[in-house]
């Protein structure tokens, strides 16, 4: 049930877990923020590390790809959309183009393509239904390929450091490999004081099937990539393919890179590069405020302080028959204001019929979080219903502020009680909406 609800949230956890350990979900389930980029960007950086990339350069408009084509002089050319999503080679246009990776043959055709997928929505089985909207392409040369393989470098806490992941079965979704065919991963544990060392990366280009007067090669293209995921503390380094061409090369023919967040400090430049117009704006904005949101598919919102206690109270939504329509964790230190804004995310949301505020007061003290709730009420119109649980530090004082502020707010004295109310007052006001009736919680009274 867990996995289903928080699936944006722990996408990244899972995936990575999946593949280190050979499970399909990881027992520890938390939020990461990591910075992801786009692959022209992606390449660009790992090109200055000696990385072996494809010849490319990026587009905005049409006219730019056919004059990028025309420098490069090849009929062997490869337009590809630029979202942060995988399955761009699969994914639907709503220009009605399908995929997002389209093989050329001249210049003409690459304006052709660009122009389908430019400042059009593309749909994969990663972007959810509405699709995310493509501003740039990157035109590269196109490569035969010998042999398509897997590579990656995570950090893994089980390991307790970096982790090289590899599989001969690349260019495919790995997600699969390591569900049905998980012999197939082979996995190099390193120690972050000493580095990777030869003889790792020599056993894993052996078992990837490099040809023998290759393995030098894949060897050093290893190496240069555990030393850019070190050098930019990176979370994740994936290439796939990682291919052996017809021509002898070995190349990282396509880069997913994240980087960890809190390192930002260290490398802003990195952190420039940050696309906002691909990530969820309600998302966006709760960063803005320190505040630990994403957006689901319910009607339920949820205001809770502590990633364990929001995701139990998304369970127990669930298991009353409702479903959470986002995951909100305002932290062990919010301030009134953050809770102010935190209501605002919720409301927000066209979609939310109730909300649910459970709090348990530790270094959190419910009499904050009882102002915030006030704060945002008497500043915002808001007519959705508030169930509201309070435990904990200065729980007395909270009530009371609430009980003085003369607003309808509604309590609940624990979590069951609270999640049910919550339940059924969403299936009230959904019910009242597809019976055209007029029926409004409204707050203040």
């Amino acid at each position: 049930m867990l996995s289903s609800l928080v699936k944006k949230t722990i996408q990244s956890s899972k995936k990575l877990d999946s593949l280190v350990n050979n499970k399909s979900t990881s027992s520890l389930v938390y939020q990461k923020r990591f910075l992801n980029v786009h692959e022209y960007q992606a390449q660009k950086m790992m090109k200055s590390f000696g990385i072996n990339c494809p010849v490319g350069n990026v587009a905005e408009t049409p006219e730019e790809a056919e004059k990028i084509a025309e420098v490069m002089n090849t009929q062997d050319l490869v337009v590809k959309a630029q979202i942060l999503a995988g399955g761009r080679g699969k994914g639907i246009f709503t220009s009605g183009l399908k995929g997002g990776v389209q093989l050329c043959s001249s210049a003409e055709d690459v304006k052709k393509f660009a122009s389908k997928m430019l400042g059009h929505t593309l749909v994969t089985k990663q972007t959810g239904e509405d699709g995310k909207v493509v501003h740039q392409v990157y035109v590269t040369e196109r490569h035969f390929l010998r042999k398509e393989m897997y590579f990656a470098i995570l950090m893994d806490r089980k390991a307790g450091g970096p982790v090289m992941v590899a599989s001969p079965e690349g260019g495919v979704d790995i997600e699969g490999v390591a569900r049905d065919n998980p012999s197939a991963i082979y996995k190099e544990p390193i120690d972050i004081m000493v580095g990777v060392q030869p003889e790792q990366t020599k056993r894993l280009a052996e078992k990837l099937g490099f040809s023998k007067k290759n393995i030098p090669m894949a060897q050093d293209q290893m190496k240069k990539l555990y030393d850019f995921f070190i050098k930019n503390d990176c979370t994740l380094v994936e290439i796939n393919p990682l291919a052996e061409t017809a021509s002898g090369d070995v190349l990282c023919m396509d880069a997913k890179l994240n980087f960890d967040d809190n390192a930002a400090f260290r490398h802003p430049d990195i952190f420039k590069l940050r696309d906002k117009s691909q990530e969820d704006p309600r998302e966006v904005k709760a960063a803005e405020f320190d505040l630990n949101y994403i957006g689901l598919d319910g009607n339920i919102g949820c205001l809770v302080n502590g990633a364990g206690l929001a995701m139990a109270s998304m369970d127990i939504i669930k298991l009353y028959g409702g479903s959470p329509a986002n995951f909100l964790d305002v932290g062990g230190g919010a301030t009134q204001k953050q809770v102010t804004e935190a209501i605002k995310l919720i409301s927000s949301d066209k979609k939310v019929k109730s909300i649910l505020v459970n709090i348990f007061g530790g270094i959190m003290k419910c009499d904050v979080i009882a102002l915030g709730i006030i704060a945002a009420l008497k500043e915002l119109s808001i007519a959705t219903p508030l169930v509201v649980r309070l435990q904990g530090t200065n729980v007395e004082a909270a009530k009371k502020i609430m009980e003085d502020s003369g607003l309808r707010l509604i309590a609940a004295d624990n979590l069951d009680d609270a999640a049910q109310k919550s339940v059924r007052i969403a299936e009230i006001v959904s019910l009242a909406e597809k019976s055209d009736l007029e029926i409004s919680f409204k707050l203040p009274l």
